[in-house]
């Protein structure tokens, strides 16, 4: 039979996704993909019971319904101080995921460069590889995974079609200053390029950090794409209801691949979530307070064990380092399976996650139930073994 695609060589299967089958498979606690384990807010559930009654239930208009894209340009223009126009610069998708995809194929050809901070989302690679584009990664440096300007302006010179940033960051937890967004925003005016924004986490931030749009900053709407969804927001990461918001030269390329790719988010759901897109601000300030303890619970639990980590600014995710657990000669994916096995913990191994090293790293995330993160902390209090 003829060669199939040589693409498949360039990656793997999700470790993510991976790691939660072999955490299902041995009955221990996922904390690698980041999903909650409590319930999304009750009157977005009970609106959806509702409509699986009513309606709708047949195919939406392919940008995504129109009330839902109304509510949607309410609520990310009330947060970001933009007005957008529901029918000219926003479109629904198959989660953040798919206006990530949508967004690389409506801006670039194959051949052109991306810049990727490092570490990054999985994803962001795979993606790259699906349009024929040439990753430049640039290395946030840890602990506090910050950039060095000049790096960053080196992989400018080197003519990128686009830079894509996760802000708040997965899987670092980084929250990208106004200083820094300003100076990125400078090099995209200087070298002309696109800035690809993943902001599925923006709304989940701590202290004194806050996060801020790169679309809102000064000559960069017209060459920003903010890519998000309402899985992390409403603890709705099953629905897939995502979207990307640009303005209409740039929007109209995206939904020619969206209408090909996926035809339309599901209608029931867009319908149930318009609820939750009409929140009042007391609803953030509370989900926001809710990680916030969250994190509390895990990050002082891993203290007290003595698991070294680097405390995130916003999302909810965190990265220890496992070396001194780790026997000679390991590596941090059979680390990770082995973790799973004997102590019951479920994470994933960060060389997914960094261009270069990450092979003493490993992701975990908090976003449980308070008795869940106790259990996860009783377990991993347990992490010596992994020596026997």
């Amino acid at each position: 039979m003829k060669e199939m695609s040589r693409r498949n060589a360039l990656f793997t299967d999700s470790i993510i996704r991976r790691m939660t089958r072999i955490s299902i498979a041995n009955n221990a606690i996922n904390l690698s993909q980041g999903f909650p384990d409590f319930d999304p807010p009750k009157e977005m559930t009970d609106r959806l019971k509702e409509v699986s009654a009513l309606g709708p239930h047949q195919y939406p208009i392919t940008m995504g319904a129109p009330n839902f894209r109304k509510a949607l340009c309410d609520k990310c223009g009330h947060f970001m101080g933009m007005k957008f126009d529901p029918d000219k610069e926003v479109v629904v998708t198959i989660g953040s995921t798919e206006a990530m995809v949508d967004t690389i194929f409506a801006l670039t050809n194959p051949g052109d460069k991306i810049i990727i901070f490092s570490p990054y989302f999985e994803n962001y690679k795979a993606q790259t590889i699906f349009a024929d584009c040439e990753p430049i990664f640039v290395p946030l440096v840890p602990p506090t995974y910050n950039f060095d300007p000049a790096v960053l302006e080196d992989a400018f010179k080197q003519d990128p079609k686009a830079i894509l940033i996760c802000n708040p960051s997965n899987p670092s937890g980084k929250v990208f200053t106004m200083e820094e967004l300003t100076f990125i925003a400078d090099l995209c005016k200087k070298y002309d390029v696109y800035a690809i924004m993943d902001e599925p986490y923006e709304h989940i931030v701590y202290d004194d950090n806050k996060h801020i749009y790169m679309a809102s900053l000064p000559g960069m709407y017209e060459r920003t794409v903010s890519c998000s969804s309402l899985s992390k927001t409403y603890s709705i990461t099953g629905w897939r209801l995502g979207y990307a918001i640009a303005p209409e030269p740039i929007m109209e390329r995206i939904k020619q691949y969206h209408d090909f790719n996926t035809v339309g988010a599901a209608s029931p759901l867009m319908e149930a979530a318009c609820v939750g897109l009409r929140f009042p601000d007391s609803y953030y300030v509370e989900f926001q307070a809710h990680y916030a303890h969250m994190k509390d619970i895990f990050c002082g639990g891993m203290r007290n064990i003595g698991i070294p980590f680097t405390e995130p600014q916003g999302t909810y995710f965190v990265l220890a380092d496992i070396r001194p657990y780790m026997k000679p000669g390991q590596n941090d994916v059979d680390f990770c399976v082995e973790m799973t096995k004997k102590i019951g913990v479920a994470a994933v191994p960060g060389s997914s996650f960094f261009r270069e090293g990450g092979e003493g790293i490993i992701r975990l995330h908090y976003a449980k139930k308070d008795e869940t993160l106790y259990e996860a902390l009783d377990r991993l209090s347990n992490i010596k073994k992994m020596l026997d």
